[in-house]
């Protein structure tokens, strides 16, 4: 099983604790700690994902639930009318980002904030974010990470100038958490509230 890089330091700690626990013949806290030491290893997982590509079709940024599809004005990488596709990742879900299509990065930006709970709307103008914007072949889309409600770190792999390739990596959001994706208004969404997704693999939109 292929890890995340940046959740080596919590699987060590986490199977350090483990590996005392037993040591000292603390058994039953040994037994009791076992599942958050296996959880920590399901977390960060980061599976190799093949799935529909091309210039034509927008993909999954995140494995998770369709909490929300909504129009709604977004002015920095849209600039007009746009839909918002708001996904939602449970601490049970691999939370490796992708991207969802081709194109350079024309927009690059982080915002500190609060940690409410994810699936909740304040969450999406209060919380820790990170905005990328991207320029395809058809026009621009902005995805969002959000930090959730115990997420304290959000990580963006690159900067304004480089460019995204559809399916690969584009981060990670620890410990629960939420992305958004903004496209034209003129973009055909083919997700629903309540559907699931996998990043790298669902198709959630389609450019006409």
């Amino acid at each position: 099983m292929r890890i995340a890089p940046e959740g080596w330091p919590f699987i060590l700690a986490g199977w350090a604790v483990q590996l005392v626990l037993a040591v000292m013949g603390w058994w039953l806290a040994a037994a009791l700690w076992l599942p958050i030491a296996i959880w920590l290893l399901v977390f960060f997982r980061d599976p190799l994902r093949n799935g529909p590509r091309g210039a034509d079709v927008i993909i999954a940024p995140a494995d998770g639930k369709v909490v929300s599809v909504i129009p709604m004005h977004e002015p920095d990488v849209i600039g007009g009318t746009a839909t918002r596709i708001s996904i939602f990742m449970n601490v049970f879900n691999v939370h490796v980002n992708r991207y969802p299509v081709d194109g350079p990065i024309s927009f690059r930006r982080y915002r500190p904030g609060k940690f409410f709970n994810a699936a909740d709307e304040k969450a999406a103008l209060e919380n820790e974010q990170s905005d990328v914007g991207i320029i395809t072949a058809h026009g621009p889309i902005l995805t969002r990470q959000i930090a959730g409600l115990i997420a304290r770190r959000i990580i963006t792999d690159h900067g304004e100038g480089a460019t995204a390739q559809q399916g690969e990596r584009m981060g990670l959001i620890r410990f629960g958490s939420r992305v958004d994706v903004f496209v034209p208004a003129g973009v055909e969404v083919l997700v629903k509230e309540g559907q699931t997704t996998t990043a790298g693999q669902t198709v959630i939109a389609r450019w006409k």
